[in-house]
């Protein structure tokens, strides 16, 4: 019956992705900002929602979409990612994620993003309706965008174009391998990392005094203007949040004394020991974006499903979480991330929301994503059942209200070599 449904539905003509009016009714709402809604529907006219409710009478000469059913939810936010910056990771042409030096806030990754990217239909094919695509390289890396996973060209997919600053947090290196110092892996003595330690953290203190300089310097007419200390402008003025990668409890405590003394708008991201400090995470009302949840523990001694605890750890103390993949090939498995720490403790309800409306609500466009709620975009998915299921099927997207294509490579492939004699 439900593949008699789908094939109802591919049949009109809103698989064109030409119409964005439209009365799709008989679902189960999922709004995630409120109860589900049995025998649902979803009223949208021009790209965005109308109404949502029970029983709702479609306008004369709207489209109606019958899918009893099915389910229907907010399209997915991939809150850390390279897509559109990086095709293939290990060639180096088709990668335009990373600039020369250490301070670079004027970059904008929105201008590089590559619209034909194959990963995008990939990743959109699982329900993912949104990420955020950042720069990478050196301390401060440039300014991250919200984008759509839809549309000809950048300036189409572009919700916000500057979402926040992503800044890497100095570490103490040891030699190759993660990111921070463990004893006994270290191919460089302490006392020489810690002096460079010392060194790249007095360098990121010094710049931001210079964007301060600069900020009052212009205030007083008497600047010439700098396009990477003008880019500081709206981080100085918390009008533009910083992503601060920070993993080790020791980075954590530096990264938040760093945001306070600097009087910044902060964002945790990786965060593997984050919940060592959930406290002051939550005093201070920091957010924290997770990685993936199947990895192994930060440390050796560490309980073996720490990386599935954590995200429950953190709700259960009052912080707000939402999930990036950290990564462009892997974004497709964004849902499954939440499966993993629902599993170990952490609500369904918050599960979803760490996928929707939390990082909507943490970039600051709860007003326009996140929740299928009236006067919001219309990026919806309907599925065949719970999204964080892997059995469970995206049957029809919706971006901005037009359907969206979810043929892609992965799909190709599989049916090319199905026919294989």
């Amino acid at each position: 019956m439900k593949t008699l449904i789908f094939a109802l539905l591919c049949s009109l003509p809103l698989a064109a992705g030409t119409d964005d009016s439209f009365l799709l009714r008989g679902v189960t709402v999922h709004p995630v900002s409120g109860a589900d809604i049995p025998n649902g529907a979803v009223l949208v006219r021009d790209g965005k929602i109308v109404e949502v409710g029970a029983k709702l009478a479609a306008p004369k000469g709207l489209r109606i979409i019958d899918a009893k059913g099915l389910h229907v939810y907010p399209g997915m936010i991939d809150s850390a990612t390279e897509m559109g910056l990086s095709e293939i990771s290990s060639v180096r042409e088709t990668n335009d994620t990373t600039e020369i030096g250490d301070f670079n806030p004027q970059l904008r990754a929105i201008v590089a993003v590559n619209p034909a990217s194959e990963h995008i239909p990939v990743t959109r094919a699982n329900g993912i309706t949104s990420v955020i695509t950042m720069p990478q390289g050196g301390i401060v890396c440039g300014q991250a965008a919200l984008i759509h996973l839809d549309g000809w060209t950048w300036q189409e997919m572009e919700v916000r174009p500057s979402v926040c600053m992503n800044l890497r947090f100095p570490v103490i290196q040891g030699g190759s391998g993660r990111a921070s110092f463990r004893e006994g892996m270290s191919r460089v003595p302490f006392a020489e990392a810690k002096r460079n330690y010392d060194r790249r953290m007095q360098q990121l203190y010094d710049f931001f005094e210079q964007a301060r300089r600069y900020q009052k310097a212009k205030a007083a007419g008497s600047a010439e203007v700098d396009l990477k200390l003008e880019a500081m402008l709206p981080v100085l003025e918390r009008k533009l949040p910083v992503v601060v990668n920070a993993s080790r409890e020791r980075a954590i405590k530096e990264a938040l004394r760093f945001a306070e003394k600097q009087q910044i708008r902060m964002v945790l991201a990786g965060a593997e020991e984050s919940w060592k400090l959930a406290g002051e995470l939550k005093s201070q009302n920091i957010p924290v974006l997770l990685g993936p949840t199947l990895a192994l523990p930060a440390q050796e001694d560490d309980p073996y499903d720490k990386p599935f605890t954590l995200p429950g750890e953190l709700c259960k103390a009052g912080v707000k979480i939402a999930f990036g993949t950290f990564s462009t090939s892997a974004s497709r498995n964004l849902p499954y991330q939440a499966a993993n720490a629902v599993a170990f403790g952490l609500p369904y309800q918050e599960g979803l929301k760490s996928l929707t409306l939390n990082p909507a609500e943490i970039w600051g466009l709860a007003d326009q994503l996140g929740s299928i709620e009236k006067g919001k975009w219309a990026d919806l998915i309907v599925t065949d059942g719970d999204p964080l299921e892997t059995r469970t099927q995206i049957k029809q997207m919706f971006i901005k209200g037009k359907a969206v294509d979810l043929e892609n490579k992965h799909h190709r492939l599989y049916e090319q070599y199905l026919r294989r004699p």
